[in-house]
């Protein structure tokens, strides 16, 4: 699969919706050592990683339609990185899921589309089809990922 500057390197990548990005991104700093790769915005959203051994990254994400903070219906997301894009959605829909998003091409180098499993959780599921720096579409880069093995 290939790698690309804007977007988190794991495969897996829960979205947690907060309140507040900024604080958030401080106390995931702080509380288990996080550091920020990404921000996009002051308060939108912002990437994270842990600084050593496998990929392990998480996203910190303000609330919009659709994501609320913890308190009842939906409170997270999370983010699968996958082969094909349009093969996953046809197979989850195939199986139950609904699709919230069909797939689509973003500015910062991923396909993505979004579904809602039969279990109740959302999953976002991503393709990377570019390596894009962040600066190419109004990201930050904050602290550079470690080049991919």
């Amino acid at each position: 699969m290939l790698t690309n500057r804007s977007a988190p390197h794991a495969r897996v990548t829960p979205v947690l919706t907060v309140a507040d990005v900024r604080a958030a991104v401080g106390w995931y700093a702080d509380v288990f050592g996080f550091v920020e790769h990404v921000r996009i915005g002051q308060g939108h959203r912002s990437q994270l990683g842990l600084p050593d051994g496998p990929p392990a990254e998480l996203v910190v994400a303000e609330v919009r339609p659709g994501r609320r903070t913890p308190q009842s219906g939906r409170s997270h997301q999370v983010m699968l990185k996958v082969d094909d894009v349009a093969r996953v959605v046809e197979t989850a829909t195939a199986r139950g899921a609904v699709l919230v998003d069909p797939p689509h091409d973003w500015e910062y180098g991923e396909r993505q589309a979004t579904i809602d499993d039969p279990f109740g959780h959302q999953w976002v599921l991503n393709q990377t089809i570019d390596d894009v720096v962040p600066e190419k579409w109004g990201g930050q880069t904050v602290s550079p990922r470690p080049v991919s093995q």
